[in-house]
């Protein structure tokens, strides 16, 4: 895994954590326990804090950063989809930010929000716990229901397993 030190300020990485060796975890950043950081994945705390709960999937080529003594803030058992952007913004346990989606500035992702792939959070909007947006810039469009937290909670903790004992045990470079 590759963390670094920055200005003093060294990442914390929770029990059963894991970041890809191809990832980069930079300063004032916080992982809570049993969270997966994919390959490619640039979790930046150069400036800014970054708090991440517990068993969060930050997956490959994902982007978080926040601004100058500000704070990007994720909850727990939060799924940060391939390719997507975090920027100084909250999102709450149990989200689910979609493939290539962007969340912007001071916005907040309420728990059990879906953000949906290639949608636009903008400065400051907020979307609402349970609720599923969509688009450029994002609406919602629904609700989250039942079925589908039960299917995401199945996802969720694939993320958790591959954190904590899939990639630590049987990760190896081919030489």
């Amino acid at each position: 895994m590759t963390l670094w030190e920055l200005g003093g300020k060294r990442p914390v990485m929770g029990k059963g954590s894991f970041v890809f060796p191809t990832a980069d975890v930079i300063g004032d950043v916080t992982l809570g326990d049993g969270c997966y950081v994919g390959p490619g994945a640039r979790v930046r705390g150069d400036y800014g804090t970054i708090v991440v709960g517990d068993r969060t999937a930050i997956e490959e080529n994902v982007v978080i950063h926040a601004r100058p003594g500000d704070r990007t803030s994720i909850g727990s058992d939060v799924t940060i989809g391939h390719s997507a952007v975090v920027h100084n913004a909250t999102i709450k346990d149990l989200a689910i930010i979609g493939m290539g989606a962007i969340v912007s500035d001071w916005a907040v992702v309420g728990s059990w929000a879906v953000i949906g792939e290639g949608a636009v959070v903008r400065n400051k909007q907020e979307i609402p716990d349970g609720s599923i947006a969509v688009g450029v810039p994002a609406k919602v469009i629904g609700q989250v229901g039942e079925a589908y937290k039960k299917e995401w909670a199945g996802y969720k903790d694939i993320y958790r397993k591959l954190a904590e004992d899939v990639y630590p045990k049987t990760l190896k470079k081919q030489e």
